[in-house]
């Protein structure tokens, strides 16, 4: 059996606590990979043997490697394994990612949005190039497709707004929303599983009605009406899980899996 990696014993076994196991588990390996204690290029060890050494799950794991490529830590090569890169300059802009169970750093991160991303939407309707705009009409399809079926609306409405902040031909746009990863769209303690049909159908409906108006604007590149689309869909966004929290029942902790379906922005 192969040795396990030196540096996984300097870390410790992670602990339940309010920001989230993968947010550990991610706070841990930035600072050995930081710190030159995982030397870039080195291969990280398998998801099973991160699930063992840290006692989480496949979802946690996952969450994490993701959130360490966004940040530029690491670079996962399918079938072959994940491997550490050589740490960006401290200069460079870093955000930690919202607590994905703290209804005040959510709240806090779409405040942050409205602000960014409407500057981004406006910008986008005057640089998208056909390619992208084809990219976020490929998002808003994928998110349609679970109006009426439960499934993953969260990916493709991450998509559809990191497509929007690559449109900008300014990199750090993308950059920024690379790095929160799944993370930005709201992950309220209301999921999908929770609400009624009828509800659920007419939640979806109306986030895919403000995400349709974003695109709309871009698409005829109206940059006044995009910064206004994206600014009146986050500030929507902020007030739906505000209420979804002051009028949630009390319920029990989500697995990884289960929190994938929950409701989107």
């Amino acid at each position: 059996m192969e040795a396990e990696p030196v540096f996984l014993g300097s870390i410790s076994r992670i602990g339940k606590h309010g920001k989230g196991l993968a947010h550990e588990l991610v706070a841990a390996f930035s600072d050995k990979l930081r710190s030159g204690a995982i030397k870039p290029g080195e291969r990280l060890p398998t998801e099973s043997e991160l699930m063992q050494s840290f006692g989480v799950s496949r979802g946690v794991v996952r969450e994490a490697l993701s959130r360490l490529g966004a940040a530029g830590l690491v670079q996962t090569l399918h079938g072959i394994g994940t491997f550490a890169l050589e740490p960006q300059g401290e200069s460079r802009f870093r955000i930690d990612s919202p607590s994905p169970d703290g209804l005040a750093d959510m709240l806090d991160v779409l405040e942050l949005r409205a602000s960014l991303e409407s500057d981004a939407a406006g910008l986008a309707a005057t640089r998208r190039t056909d390619e992208q705009l084809s990219d976020m009409r490929n998002a808003l399809e994928d998110f349609a497709r679970h109006l009426t079926a439960v499934g993953d609306t969260v990916t493709p409405d991450f998509r559809f707004h990191l497509a929007i902040a690559q449109a900008t031909g300014n990199r750090y746009y993308g950059d920024l929303m690379s790095q929160l990863g799944l993370a930005v769209i709201p992950k309220t303690r209301v999921s999908s599983s929770w609400l009624d049909v009828e509800h659920r159908i007419q939640h979806l409906q109306k986030v895919n009605q403000e995400h349709q108006d974003i695109y709309a604007a871009i698409e005829r590149c109206d940059p006044e009406a995009a910064r206004a689309a994206m600014r009146i869909h986050l500030v929507n966004s902020r007030e739906r899980q505000r209420r979804a929290y002051a009028t949630a029942p009390e319920m029990p902790q989500q697995s990884p899996n289960q929190a994938a379906t929950r409701s989107p922005d």
